[in-house]
Order: C-alpha cells, then structure tokens, then sequence
C-alpha cells in the first residue's frame, strides 16, 4: 500500500498535463512507445498524441495505458468514480466524471460487492467525438438511450439508434464515433476493469521500484 501511495503522491502533482505525466512514468520504467501500445492494445501514433497533448483517451483507453505503466487511473479523473452505497444508485446522486479536460463525460451506475464481474456507466458523447481503435480482454454492450453513434467491430460499421445495442468480445479492435450534430447518451457495461478496483499483475510490478 505504501509504494501505491508514493506513485499517487507524484502522478497527482500539478506540475503537469495528463500526457506529460505519463510521459514521465513510461521513461521511469524505460518503456518505449511501442512497448506501451503494444501491451495497451493500441497504436504508437495514439501514445505518442496522448502524451503530446493532441488528444485525451476515453476511459477504457486510458485504464489500458495506467495498467501498463502500473499507475491508478483514478489519479487522472475529474472525479472519483466511486461505486453505488448498496445496490441502487439514484440519477440525482451519481457522480459525473471525466478523463482529465475531456468533453466526454461518464455516471458510474455499477456497484462494487466481493465477486463482482460487471462495470457500468452512461457515456455522455458530444457531436463528432470519434473514440480509438482498442482491443482488450473481455466483453462488453452498448445501449443507445439517446442520440445516434457508429460504432465499428473488426472493421465492420453499423449506425444505432436510440433503443438499438451492440455486444460483443473485447479482444476484436473496436471504436464508436458520434457521427451526428447532436449529443448521445449510451449505456456502457463490460467486463474490463474501468475502475480499477483490482491491482493489476503490472501494477504491482511496476511499483515495486517505488519501495524504498
């Protein structure tokens, strides 16, 4: 717990941006770009823009990078995305939260109980947010409440509509693109660890340079 604390201590300093403190992090543990993308189930080009500033990653994207460099992605959200007190989560009294200053904005509506496998949120997506191409473990289902998006499984594109869904294995490449001019609202669920609840194997690998 203790070298947990350190790596949060020196991510949450405000010397720097997003991309820059993950910069910093992957040439700590002398990881280059490629390493990172490779293990993230993303590109180089999209690393290299994260860390640049160019672009801010969705949060799935994101908790890939943090579970590579061994970092708690809770370190760089607006706010906490705590889970549900008990079973139930009321629309007045969930929490809102985003990645660093991105426009697109997340309501956790999962709980958190010994076991559990399911993570859940409703995807606030303003007009022409384009999400990246990622691949990872798991599966997951898209239910679009409001809005229209495209979303794009193994290079295969399909427009929903409000009340149309999407499920399939996270392990296929897959991105989502809110083509139209206004905003969507899209229930997520899947079976990745968006909060990460559970220390990753690199997690704790990483950090053990962090023991004094």
């Amino acid at each position: 717990m203790a070298e947990q604390g350190r790596t949060k201590d020196r991510l949450s300093n405000d010397h720097g941006s997003l991309g820059t403190r993950l910069r910093e992090r992957r040439l700590e543990l002398g990881f280059t770009l490629k390493a990172v993308a490779d293990q993230a189930g993303l590109s180089v080009g999209f690393i290299s823009q994260i860390e640049r500033g160019i672009t801010i990653p969705s949060l799935s994207s994101l908790v890939s990078v943090s579970r590579v460099l061994g970092v708690n992605v809770g370190d760089f959200l607006t706010t906490k995305a705590q889970g549900a007190e008990g079973f139930q989560s009321g629309q007045s009294g969930r929490p809102v939260f985003a990645v660093s200053e991105s426009s697109v904005s997340y309501e956790r509506i999962s709980s958190a109980f010994p076991g559990h496998v399911m993570r859940s949120v409703i995807i606030h997506e303003p007009p022409g947010h384009r999400s990246e191409p990622i691949a990872h473990e798991g599966e997951e289902m898209m239910f679009v409440l409001e809005g229209s998006i495209t979303i794009e499984v193994a290079r295969k594109r399909t427009i929903l509509g409000v009340g149309d869904s999407v499920h399939f294995p996270s392990t296929k490449v897959h991105s989502s693109w809110n083509h139209t001019d206004k905003p969507a609202k899209i229930l997520w669920t899947g079976t990745m660890d968006v909060f990460c609840e559970e220390p990753s194997e690199a997690f704790q690998k990483n950090n053990k340079k962090d023991v004094s």
